[in-house]
């Protein structure tokens, strides 16, 4: 029976392909290092003003060559706009929103964090070369969406 044998062959297809997807999958965990974004903790979104560390967004050295960067998202403007930081500098992103979902992305870099009202959002992330990238918000957040937008300066 022709039916069986095709059957059979689109089995072993499937089979591979399956397999191919998760030794992917392994790679991009494994080997270079790839990881969804866990949420650090959780925040009353009406104190957040008031909350440590959030009182005093910005940028702190923590360490010699460690950074913390602290950021709100807010309709529709990042405080603050502006992140300087030195090149070959380790920074950790630590940040959340006060009013709806936002996003935090750096142009050419692999920072891709949401911003959920309540959520406290980290990643850590070393710039090796000076230089300025974006930073948007990839997640639609109304009328003023398009404004959303900062800088990070590697000096």
């Amino acid at each position: 029976m022709k039916i069986d044998r095709y059957e059979e062959i689109f089995l072993g297809i499937s089979t591979v392909i399956l397999v191919v997807f998760l030794g992917a999958l392994v790679y991009a965990a494994v080997v270079m290092h790839i990881t969804m974004v866990g949420m650090a903790g959780s925040i009353d979104p009406d104190k957040v003003a008031e909350t440590p560390p959030f009182d005093h967004p910005g940028v702190k050295e923590v360490a010699p060559g460690k950074y913390e960067a602290v950021v709100i998202g807010k309709a529709w403007s990042f405080k603050p706009k502006t992140i300087e930081v030195p090149a070959g500098a380790e920074v950790t992103f630590i940040a959340t929103s006060v009013d709806v979902d936002h996003g935090f992305y750096v142009e050419g870099t692999r920072i891709n964090l949401m911003l959920v009202p309540g959520q406290i959002s980290r990643m850590t992330y070393r710039f090796n070369e000076p230089g300025t990238h974006l930073l948007l918000c990839h997640e639609y957040c109304g009328l003023g969406h398009q404004f959303m937008y900062g800088r990070i300066v590697v000096k």
